[in-house]
């Protein structure tokens, strides 16, 4: 009898440890997560990759939410939304709310200094002009080359408002003094860009902002089609002053200078998330600590989806693909998630 007992103790208590080690496997069991993303669909596919390990560690994680960086970080602070990996720094500093350091945080580096920005026009208009700065725009010559729809100002394809970058853009032609000879095409870029390129293939011109990863710099390639041309002179946003180091760069392929005054600060891309949900979920917390990809994988992957492959269902193909390649980073990242969990 006391034999029948002490084997049923060991038997519940095996059931118990294998109980907690498998509620360990997925610590988010029973955590519903609210992720949102940028309305930019280069950054879609960090996101996609999240999701699919946040799924894993067993959190039930809703369909993201698309927003424009304000509204996404009042809401992250309001604890609306948990996170989201589509945070540019320094660039988004000035779209944050007073709060913001008490109610959330960046964590992580999705792509550490992988936030390369700045204009780029044709190559062979570049050569054929002598154009090395925006301040070339000036000249009739050059502006009448770049002026599509005859208003007397060369068009260039810029973001949409609620963008980051389309606050820069226009400090920049106020900066100087270019709004009589600069158009900003504030339409949707995608869009834009996709004109854009199409008029490139007939021969016209184009000028045009970009970042980095993105697909446009796979489709026009730097020191080939295109060229990054400078600013007149490094003048700063508010947001911007104190990384003035960061707005030139060295090595950049298909500069037509180097260093070129880019005029954007190289930026860092990291995850921003709730600080109470970060404190409440430190297996999540973990996980976005320690997710980052290549800039090479973003780019691929960016220009398979601006190739017809961006349905919701193609990205989360291309997540899956992308988490087969490189188990060894994935199940690390897994189990040190599971770890903090203990």
């Amino acid at each position: 009898m006391k034999f029948r007992i002490m084997m049923l103790a060991v038997a519940f208590a095996a059931i118990s440890v294998f109980t907690a080690f498998a509620d360990n496997m997925k610590p988010g069991k029973g955590v519903t997560v609210r992720p949102a993303r940028a309305t930019w669909d280069t950054g879609y596919f960090q996101e996609a990759i999240v999701s699919a390990g946040l799924k894993e560690l067993g959190y039930k994680v809703k369909k993201p939410k698309e927003l424009t960086n304000p509204l996404f970080y009042q809401s992250v602070v309001l604890g609306d939304l948990d996170y989201w990996t589509n945070g540019w720094f320094p660039m988004h500093n000035d779209q944050l709310p007073k709060n913001f350091e008490k109610k959330a945080e960046r964590i992580g580096y999705v792509a550490k200094a992988g936030g390369l920005q700045g204009y780029l026009i044709s190559k062979d208009y570049a050569e054929k002009y002598n154009i090395k700065s925006l301040d070339d725009f000036r000249r009739d010559d050059v502006r009448k080359a770049f002026d599509s729809d005859g208003d007397g100002k060369a068009d260039l394809i810029a973001c949409p408002p609620g963008w980051g970058c389309e606050k820069i853009i226009s400090h920049q032609m106020d900066a100087y003094g270019l709004k009589d000879y600069i158009n900003p095409i504030k339409a949707s870029y995608s869009a834009s860009m996709a004109e854009g390129i199409a008029k490139f293939k007939n021969g016209e011109p184009v000028f045009f902002y970009t970042w980095a990863p993105n697909w446009t710099i796979f489709k026009l390639k730097p020191g080939e089609d295109v060229v990054w041309i400078n600013v007149p002179e490094i003048n700063p946003t508010e947001a911007q002053k104190g990384y003035v180091d960061r707005m030139t760069g060295t090595g950049i392929k298909g500069a037509v200078s180097d260093p070129i005054k880019l005029g954007f600060v190289v930026t860092d891309i990291r995850v921003v998330a709730n600080k109470k949900f970060l404190k409440e979920n430190p297996a999540a917390a973990t996980f976005l600590r320690e997710f980052h990809l290549d800039l090479e994988d973003i780019n691929a992957q960016n220009a398979r989806m601006n190739e017809g492959e961006k349905s919701a269902k193609d990205i989360a193909k291309h997540a899956q693909e992308w988490i087969a390649k490189h188990p060894e980073k994935w199940n690390k990242w897994l189990s040190d998630a599971r770890a903090a969990a203990k």
